[in-house]
Formats: C-alpha cells, structure tokens, sequence
C-alpha cells in the first residue's frame, strides 16, 4: 500500500483544520497514525507513543505556518504568548515525560476521553462568561503548565484548552484563536523534544526504521508538506467566513475517531 498519499491526505485535512479552528489538529492525526501504524505492524505497545510524539513534531509546522496567517490579520496578542511560554514548556516537557512512563492503553484511554469532552465542548459551544481578566505572571505560569502538561498527554497545540481560557478572560475570540495558535508553537517543540528523548531512552531498537525516538519521520515528512499548503487557507477561512458548518463536520469526526479507538481497546 502507497502509505505516503494516506499520510499526505491526512495532513492536508488538518492542516485545514488547524488553520480554521487554531488548534494543532493532534485530535485527528493521533488516531488515524495509530489506525495506519497498526496496519503496517509497528510494535503494539509503542504505536500510540509513536503516533503522539509523530503528531507533537508535525504541529510545529502547523501551528508555524497557521501563526503566520494570524500574525498577519493582528490577531496574536504576543503579550499574552510572552507571560504563558515558560509555564507552556515547563508542563509540555512534564506531560511528554510522563507519557512516557504509561502504558499503551492507559495512553489510549485518556486519549478517547479526552477526544469525548473536546468534541462534546466544541458541539456544545460551551462559553464561560465572566468578568474576569487576565491573571498575573504567576497565574499565567500556572495556567501554562496545565496546558502544557494536558496538550502533550494527548498531543494537541493546546488551542482547545487555550481558546477557552482567553475567552473566559474577555480575550476576543479571533484574537484567542490567533494568540492559542502561537502557543501552539512552544508546545510543538518542548513536546517534540520530550517524545524524542523518551523514545531514545525506551529501547529504541525496538521502535521501526526512520524513527527519530518517538517521532516516526516517513510521516512526519508527508504530513509536514501537505498541512503546510492547507493551514492558511484554513486561517484565512476563519477571518472571512462562518466556520459552523465546518465545526460540525470537524466534530463529528472527532466522535467518529473515538469511538473507533474506544472499540480497538476490547
């Protein structure tokens, strides 16, 4: 089978999505790479930390070429991006360490719970209102090392869980969705590197060919290419039209994804 052209179809469906929505696109990649790692017999209980660590590293790339488009419309705040970064690699590096540590299905486990409450969130439009501002250094430090440490465990840009908070903030939600895409970024490479190094410590002999830790590149290649070319067009959709329609579909195949994995554990 011509792995290549699944892996470049896949990047390109979430590279759009990142775009359109400033999030990673790990909520996708993750199961598919796990359905495609398993058809080509990778180890068993190394696939779900191949698929996270492969997902973290294509992120970089997405979350880069989506914070460009962003950055272009003025929807970063980078004052925002500046107080929340340390405590993004802090718990980025923590949760790519812990992951680590788990096992295969308790990996999967959190994964399709994880998947349930964002698709459930974004289905929902569960909007806090309040009239809360932005906390202090200390705060954001605290709030960063949570996402930080959520995002890598399940290899997501950490959009999902910053768009919320910032708009909990009374942040705009287009500058949410720009300033959580540049988020993204440090916590595509703090949870690249944690999944590299813990791959190499974890008897990398037995990990396939080409990888690099747990980063598959064969993959991370492809994906790369394809969600590169999409990610803009995804954020220029979101600065000039409805996304609902798009959302929904987007949902709807997050379930789908879940619930395929959920029955892939019995």
């Amino acid at each position: 089978m011509e792995w290549w052209l699944i892996y470049l179809l896949l990047g390109a469906i979430v590279g759009f999505f990142a775009g359109l929505l400033g999030i990673g696109g790990g909520l996708m990649i993750v199961p598919v790479l796990t359905f495609i790692f398993t058809a080509q017999d990778f180890p068993p209980d190394r696939i779900l930390h191949l698929a996270l660590g492969t997902t973290m590293a294509t992120i970089i790339f997405t979350s880069a070429s989506s914070l460009r488009t962003h950055h272009s419309h003025g929807a970063v705040n980078w004052t925002i991006v500046k107080n929340i970064t340390p405590g993004i690699i802090i718990g980025t590096l923590g949760g790519a360490t812990l992951a680590g540590t788990l096992s295969s299905q308790l990996l999967n486990i959190i994964f399709v719970l994880f998947i349930f409450y964002a698709a459930t969130q974004m289905l929902l439009k569960v909007n806090l209102s309040s009239n809360r501002q932005l906390p202090g250094r200390i705060g954001m430090f605290a709030t960063g090392s949570c996402i930080g440490l959520i995002s890598s465990l399940v290899a997501i840009g950490g959009g999902l869980l910053t768009v919320p908070f910032l708009s909990f903030c009374n942040v705009k939600l287009h500058h949410a969705i720009g300033t959580a895409a540049a988020v993204g970024f440090p916590i595509a490479i703090a949870g690249a590197i944690g999944y590299i190094l813990n791959g190499l410590a974890q008897q990398p002999q037995l990990l396939p060919d080409y990888s690099l830790g747990y980063v598959y590149l064969p993959a991370l290649g492809w994906l790369i290419l394809a969600s590169m070319l999409t990610a803009p067009l995804g954020a220029r959709v979101t600065h000039s039209t409805q996304t609902t329609t798009l959302k929904k579909i987007f949902v709807i195949l997050l379930y789908l994804l879940a619930i395929k994995m959920l029955i892939n554990l019995f």
